[in-house]
């Protein structure tokens, strides 16, 4: 893995810096009902700023990758197809507890989309009291992460639980549990922050955005720490290719800067070899796990950031990803969940088994 500078937080924070970073056979589930097509050709990775007809590219892909603009429609044979390759995690439940007998399973999990639904303001994304409910249960079995685009700190007042790993700004704000986690190494919490040489510039790209995007109805700038998120969410679609030309004129001035496109967002970010896998590694080591052949981790998450750390674990050839989403789609995820309920359901039988397991070993 790429060694990034780490940063140190003020020794009075209590706070130390963690060392640096760090398939299974399927049998195909009944399908799980109705799927929204999309064709791949229609999404891509690499955003390029300065490419030829490359807006209308980025405008079309997150049409095509936003489930409002398509109809329900009967499973198709390359649909059913799909769903074979990866089966509903709640389906395979028992497959999956197979896997990891006998080794430490960690959670990792997205936010948005994942632990609570996309809603149109960024700002009110709530989770459910349920689902927090279920995720301090999680907690309390399994090391458990929160790895979003999000600023870490905002993350953290959605989900509001201590006892958690966090890790915001698509892994390069990273915060271990100060106390309340039995999964803690030593009496002090982990801090990384490989970017933080990019805060002004990250600061700087942010004012401006604000500025250039402010005449256009419903278009939404969120400062997320160490990147910057552009939400097309409520901005009229006759209005994206113009939105997208505002953020693509601004990004010329910054070529350490990079972008990147998720469900209805332009992603702004610095160039470093960085993302969620890479969090994900981090977390694995600090944990004590990065050398570990018994360790299991599970990555639950619904954006293409995610497939970083999904490609992880299926290149580690441990644990597994799991998608969410109601839209067959390319991914290195081995399962697929459809929504958040179902996020909840799958963690909820994962706590049930682990309660069960303890309790056959004290004979109970």
């Amino acid at each position: 893995m790429t060694k990034q500078s780490v940063v140190v937080s003020d020794p009075k924070s209590g706070l130390i810096t963690a060392p640096a970073a760090v398939s299974m056979a399927q049998k195909p589930p009944h399908p799980p009902g109705m799927f929204i097509p999309i064709s791949e050709k229609m999404l891509v990775k690499d955003l390029e700023i300065n490419g030829v007809a490359r807006i209308s590219t980025w405008v079309e892909s997150m049409k095509a990758s936003s489930p409002t603009h398509l109809k329900s429609t009967p499973l198709s044979d390359e649909q059913s197809s799909w769903i074979i390759s990866h089966p509903s995690a709640l389906d395979m439940f028992g497959q999956i507890i197979n896997a990891s007998k006998g080794k430490k399973l960690v959670v990792f999990l997205d936010y948005d989309g994942t632990l609570s639904p996309i809603v149109d303001d960024p700002d009110r994304a709530f989770m459910s009291d349920d689902m927090r409910k279920t995720v301090r249960k999680v907690a309390r079995y399994f090391p458990t992460a929160i790895v979003s685009g999000r600023c870490r700190d905002k993350v953290y007042d959605f989900v509001r639980l201590a006892e958690l790993y966090y890790a915001g700004s698509h892994g390069m704000d990273i915060k271990g549990p100060a106390k309340g986690s039995k999964y803690m190494r030593g009496s002090q919490a982990v801090l990384f922050q490989p970017a933080s040489e990019f805060l002004p510039m990250i600061d700087e790209v942010c004012k401006v955005l604000l500025e250039k995007t402010k005449s256009i109805l419903g278009a939404k700038v969120e400062h997320n720490k160490f990147c910057v998120s552009v939400h097309f969410r409520c901005v009229d679609e006759k209005k994206w290719t113009e939105l997208a030309n505002e953020v693509r004129s601004v990004m010329k001035g910054y070529p350490k800067l990079r972008l990147s496109q998720g469900r209805k967002v332009l992603e702004i970010r610095p160039t470093i070899k960085w993302d969620k896998g890479k969090a994900l590694e981090f977390l694995l080591e600090s944990l004590g796990f990065s050398n570990c052949s018994d360790v299991f981790p599970v990555y639950i998450g619904d954006d293409r950031t995610d497939e970083d750390a999904f490609k992880v674990l299926r290149d580690r050839g441990q644990g597994f990803g799991i998608l969410v989403s109601k839209i067959p789609k390319q991914t290195d995820a081995s399962y697929h969940l459809q929504e958040p309920s179902e996020v909840m359901g799958f963690l909820q039988r994962l706590v049930r088994w682990k309660r069960g397991t303890l309790r056959r070993q004290l004979g109970l």
